[in-house]
């Protein structure tokens, strides 16, 4: 975990949390379903009368586009709202006969015939359930988004061709090419019955929901479609009794599936179409019915508690399979291809549905329609029904996903899928539209625009688009004619670099600083960003994205501890700031600003909820963590914590002077931070952490009585009792399990924890709270070469045992893993103390 960006995972913030008692809800996360039978509200139950109004006429409308028998498109509907809402990963989404696969439906009738065409629904439904098994919806929606509303698009132009025949009183053709064709002589046999029952249809589906008034508001909780047809049906009755009907045959002549017929390579496609269309169509619409419940949702909590709103999100796998049982079943009753509806199943949310309980019920109105109400629903006009399809078509061209897709400069896709579906067919639409798909795509990553200017003797090379294998001819011929020496910047704008083009601009950058080059790489918004590292300049990896590590940018021949600049993360406030001053100064300045813009740049926005939080309820650290302030030790990365974790005390030596010091120093800054820790933070453990090749330590070994007393020697005393230690033979030695100290460096560093520790005793707050057993004591060693910690004992640390032995922290340890004792760190990435 990046030791800019903390996680907190201890206890401390559980207290953070809100109550249940607060209203609030984690997204996605709703109250557990109720168990057992399906449990049905006065809200699902008139949800489910509203959708059944829908859902009866657009039935009956759909079979009539696809020129299936009539009965078909209720049994499509009464299985798509019980099955597929029983078994259904959307509880809200109402499947049944699908407008998406009226095109592919009506043309596999006309090859086919009805029994055949219900036997690859089957084929198509059985095929959705491995599908679903195979947890493989989720790949099916990453198509593009052109090409799947391009494909629904086409098909509804197919759809709005074919049911404006049936409105002006006639039979659809088998194409969309042939119901363009033969539009003309139509019209010119035109009656004008069909065409105005059609007509006031169009009206009253675009008007009703448009009604103005109080008198309007009341009459627009009727479906528009019920409405329409209802009104239709009324004015034919009386205006025109000659005008076609539905003609409902009777159940006992109802065709059933049979083997089919015809060849295999054939037969295999027509079920891979009528599987692909349902799918993306159900899809597409559980996402959006999840968009419709989640705005619902917030709505509802927004003007009082969180109930009904909340629903549970889709299962997409789940969904799929219930689709796939849904067509299989459909198909052995001899219905129409279902699928998920969005024109059903915005009305079944927007009506108030809490549950799939409304889906299912207005499955079984359906299924009672289809019995009881023949003679009502044979009085239906084929006109009125052909123009709610016709609308219904049109509607599935939406102008925001044009919109959408013009904006994301994918027109071109969108179109070409559209073209394809209308006049070659659906599966070979959405092929032309991944072609072209692929071809933009292919055509955006080889189109880079490289341009070269010049002012004032300072070149800017701009590149604008993917930098691949294909525009490194132009790249390197444009770099090339720049002279030698050159003060450039270069402006990447592109979200990709490939191996080609970085040698390229690696070899002419390490050419142009070789020869007293300036080169200076910035994005298109100015920021500077790294410039290519060179094989000579890898001696380190920054490991956070403080960019903090300045190794490869020491000039050559410069030692490692000579500061230089660092071009690549210098902000303009930087440069200003440090326009003043030596040149170590004004590296200095450079560098703390640059680290400053690079915080408020990147970690800031991250963490600034959790300080904020931190600054409304004050610190609460679980620990008190006392170490050197050698400039290698970064608590925060060794700790994996974060802020309000620990409270820091570092000094030189991580020492802990005795409180009975006398006048040998009157340095009260460490007692008072244990002090206020102790009692006022009331930390639960506290840690004095060494580290390898501690200067302090050098100095305490090689120091010199004669030598004059400096603050920092004068500091130091308090370190002596630790060499003391080590020099007794009534002290075993501080050791790694394993293995003996690598010089009286380390010997030292590890003895002078556990002293420490036992100054750290000596504290009147720490001696009572640990007679209280309310804290415990830690020592720790880590060292800097090997990235790796060791802890002391438990023994060693609380004063009682004789070991005084630091044993290594495995990746992945867990509570005393090692040592059989507490340990300090419980895995990685959890914050000590925690």
């Amino acid at each position: 975990m990046s030791a800019c960006v903390p996680t907190r995972n201890d206890h401390s913030s559980r207290s953070s949390r809100p109550s249940r008692a607060s209203g609030f809800k984690r997204p996605h996360s709703p109250p557990p379903p109720p168990r057992g039978r399906l449990r049905l509200s006065g809200a699902d139950l008139s949800a489910s009368i509203t959708v059944f109004l829908i859902a009866v006429p657009m039935s009956l409308g759909l079979a009539v586009a696809m020129d299936a028998p009539l009965a078909a498109g209720l049994v499509s509907a009464a299985i798509g709202g019980i099955v597929a809402g029983l078994l259904g990963g959307t509880p809200l989404q109402v499947s049944g006969p699908s407008a998406g696969l009226t095109v592919v439906t009506a043309e596999l009738i006309q090859i086919y015939g009805w029994r055949t065409t219900c036997a690859i629904t089957i084929g198509a439904g059985l095929l959705q359930i491995l599908l679903g098994s195979l947890r493989a919806a989720r790949s099916a929606l990453a198509v593009s988004p052109a090409i799947v509303h391009g494909t629904l698009a086409g098909i509804g132009v197919a759809i709005a061709l074919a049911q404006l025949h049936i409105v002006l009183g006639g039979a659809p053709r088998s194409s969309a090419l042939d119901n363009v064709s033969s539009l003309p002589s139509h019209l010119a046999e035109l009656e004008p019955a069909a065409p105005f029952i059609g007509a006031l249809t169009i009206v009253l589906l675009v008007a009703w929901p448009r009604l103005p008034g109080r008198c309007g508001a009341t009459l627009r909780r009727i479906p528009a479609a019920l409405a329409a047809v209802v009104i239709a049906t009324a004015v034919a009755a009386v205006a025109t009794p000659g005008i076609a009907r539905v003609d409902l045959p009777s159940w006992h002549s109802h065709a059933l599936p049979e083997l089919p017929r015809g060849p295999v390579a054939a037969l295999a496609t027509a079920v891979f179409t009528v599987m692909l269309v349902a799918s993306l169509e159900s899809l597409l619409a559980a996402v959006s019915v999840d968009k419709l419940a989640a705005e619902r949702s917030m709505a509802a909590s927004s003007t009082g508690p969180a109930g009904p709103g909340s629903v549970k999100r889709s299962d997409l796998d789940r969904e799929l399979r219930a689709q796939g049982v849904a067509n299989a079943v459909s198909g052995l009753a001899g219905g129409l291809p279902v699928s998920g509806g969005a024109v059903r199943s915005s009305a079944n949310v927007r009506a108030g549905a809490e549950s799939r309980a409304s889906t299912v019920l207005h499955g079984v109105w359906v299924l009672l329609a289809s019995l009881l109400l023949v003679t009502a629903l044979e009085m239906i006009p084929l006109a009125a029904l052909g123009a709610l399809v016709m609308v219904v078509g049109i509607q599935m061209v939406s102008f925001a996903h044009i919109r959408k897709v013009h904006r994301h400069r994918e027109f071109l896709v969108y179109g070409a899928t559209i073209s394809g579906v209308v006049f070659a067919g659906v599966l070979e639409g959405v092929a032309i539209g991944i072609v072209v798909a692929v071809a933009v795509a292919l055509h955006r990553l080889a189109r880079t625009r490289i341009t070269v200017t010049e002012q004032d003797g300072r070149y800017l090379v701009s590149a604008r688009g993917q930098l691949t294998f294909l525009a490194v001819p132009r790249l390197s011929r444009l770099l090339g004619r720049l002279p030698q020496g050159v003060d450039a910047v270069v402006e990447l704008d592109g979200s990709f670099m490939d191996h080609a083009a970085y040698e390229t601009i690696q070899d002419w950058y390490t050419a142009q600083t070789a020869l007293g080059g300036t080169i200076e790489f910035t994005g298109r918004s100015g920021g500077r960003i790294a410039e290519p590292a060179s094989a000579a300049h890898s001696c380190c990896r920054p490991w956070t994205p403080w960019r903090n590590h300045h190794c490869h940018d020491r000039v050559k021949g410069e030692p490692p501890t000579t500061a230089h600049p660092a071009p690549h993360v210098a902000p303009e406030a930087a440069s200003d700031a440090a326009s003043g001053g030596s040149p170590g100064q004004r590296h200095g300045a450079h560098r703390l600003l640059s680290g400053l813009s690079s915080f408020q740049r990147t970690t800031a926005p991250l963490v600034r909820e959790e300080l904020a939080r931190l600054a409304a309820e004050g610190q609460r650290p679980s620990q008190l963590f006392l170490t050197c302030s050698d400039s290698r030790l970064v608590t925060s990365m060794i700790t994996a914590s974060g802020p309000g974790d620990l409270f820091t005390v570092r000094n030189v030596g991580n020492l802990v002077p005795p409180p009975d010091t006398g006048a040998t120093s009157t340095d009260d800054s460490v007692a008072a931070a244990i002090e206020y820790a102790v009692d006022v933070l009331g930390v639960e453990s506290i840690t004095v952490c060494g580290h390898s090749g501690c200067g302090a330590m050098q100095a305490l070994l090689g120091a010199d009585p004669e030598t004059p007393r400096t603050p920092l020697l004068r500091w130091l005393q308090h370190g002596l009792p630790s060499l003391e230690r080590m020099r007794s033979r009534q002290h075993s030695w501080a050791r790694i399990a394993g293995r003996l100290p690598a010089d009286a460096v380390e010997q030292l560093c590890l003895t002078n924890v556990v002293q420490q520790l036992e100054h750290l005793r000596a504290h009147a707050s720490v001696a009572r709270r640990l007679a209280a057993g309310t804290l415990q004591l830690h020592g720790m060693y880590f060292h800097v070469g090997e990235a790796q910690a060791y802890l002391l004992t438990e023994g060693a640390s609380s004063g009682t045992g004789p070991d005084e032995v630091f044993v290594r922290v495995a990746p992945g340890a867990a509570w005393g893993a090692e040592t059989g004792t507490e340990t300090l760190l419980a895995a990685p990435g959890t914050p000590v103390g925690a």
